[in-house]
């Protein structure tokens, strides 16, 4: 009787180390940029289905707004209206596993680097540098958060593994 209770407890314990390493996907990167602006997310977008399409109001200086398409439908948009919008649409299937960029006290350049080796670059070439990766394998970019006002002031990067079934993609 002893065995076997001894077996149970060890077959008990090693389900639970399984399922907390399982549950172990999920990461942050960020903040990058200033502190003024609103808080804004977009955790609930990600259900909508994995990000297809960016669309990116750039001026000379800054990053002035943001849009994700998650699945089908585009996110609320963030920032303010000056400047020249730019829009790019992954590939069925792609996904963002690397953003990098530059900031001082806003957000001045975004790449978003996909699976398929693309580079997909917004804004100006000028301030502090940063580089996010997710930081378990096989997760990719799911949504993002930061702070806006006229301008995206600063940026948040979450990852997570890719949605296994999405009926709107």
């Amino acid at each position: 009787m002893l065995t076997l209770t001894v077996a149970l407890l060890a077959l008990l314990c090693a389900s639970a180390s399984a399922n907390a390493i399982q549950a172990r996907s999920s990461s942050y990167s960020g903040e990058y940029g200033g502190g003024g602006g609103e808080r804004f997310s977009h955790s609930g977008n990600q259900l909508d289905g994995p990000i297809t399409a960016f669309r990116v109001r750039v001026s000379r200086y800054y990053i002035i707004g943001l849009q994700v398409r998650y699945g089908k439908v585009w996110s609320d948009y963030v920032g303010g209206s000056s400047g020249d919008l730019e829009e790019i649409f992954l590939h069925p299937g792609e996904s963002v596993i690397q953003v990098s960029g530059k900031y001082k006290r806003y957000l001045r350049k975004l790449v978003f680097v996909t699976d398929k080796g693309r580079y997909l670059p917004f804004g100006k070439d000028t301030g502090t540098s940063f580089n996010a990766v997710p930081l378990h394998p096989n997760t990719v970019l799911r949504f993002i958060s930061g702070r806006s006002g006229s301008v995206i002031d600063a940026i948040g990067l979450h990852w997570d593994v890719y949605p296994s079934t999405c009926s709107s993609c």
